[in-house]
């Protein structure tokens, strides 16, 4: 009986494993004909943010896609290309905190930090999934409890683990 169900099993996985091409957990289903991805240095245009902002974004794309895919990473003319820009970097007050003295003004309750990155993405094997658009996030603080400069780079990870996520899905799951 242990021998029909491991053959069972074994059976199950293959017939899983071999439809047209790679299917991986992260939900990529990425072509066999495509190897190599390649993702240039994207830019900060957005006039605000640490100065190395750009660096970090495209360090983290690159992570994800290798973490994810079986694609290898090369400089350049990748199967797959991205390039792009964080083109908005943006702390705005989101609600308003009253005070509840009349003779005191009031106050900004929550800021929140908006990025927004254009991306540019080639698929050199199916055309029809190119595009070029931007993603954007947000995260909120409270300028009462904290400083931008001390949530700064925790905002900013959030933000970015969200946008990488959507270009990923985008780009490789067509989601």
């Amino acid at each position: 009986m242990k021998l029909n169900k491991a053959y069972l099993l074994s059976l199950v996985l293959l017939v899983a494993s071999s439809g047209c091409g790679n299917y991986s957990f992260t939900g990529a289903s990425i072509p066999d004909d495509v190897k190599t991805i390649s993702i240039t240095q994207f830019f900060n245009d957005s006039g605000g943010g640490p100065p190395n902002m750009g660096q970090f974004f495209t360090e983290e794309l690159r992570d994800q896609f290798q973490r994810n895919t079986n694609l290898e990473l090369i400089q350049r003319q990748g199967d797959l290309q991205f390039e792009g820009a964080i083109t908005r970097y943006e702390i705005r007050p989101q609600s308003i905190a009253s005070s509840g003295n009349s003779l005191q003004s009031d106050q900004s309750g929550l800021m929140r930090l908006t990025i927004t990155v254009q991306t540019t993405f080639t698929n050199l094997k199916r055309e029809e999934d190119n595009f070029n658009r931007p993603f954007t996030f947000f995260a909120d603080y409270d300028p009462q409890a904290n400083t931008l400069a001390q949530v700064e780079s925790e905002l900013i990870d959030e933000i970015f683990e969200q946008i990488i996520q959507d270009i990923f899905l985008a780009s490789v799951a067509q989601w």
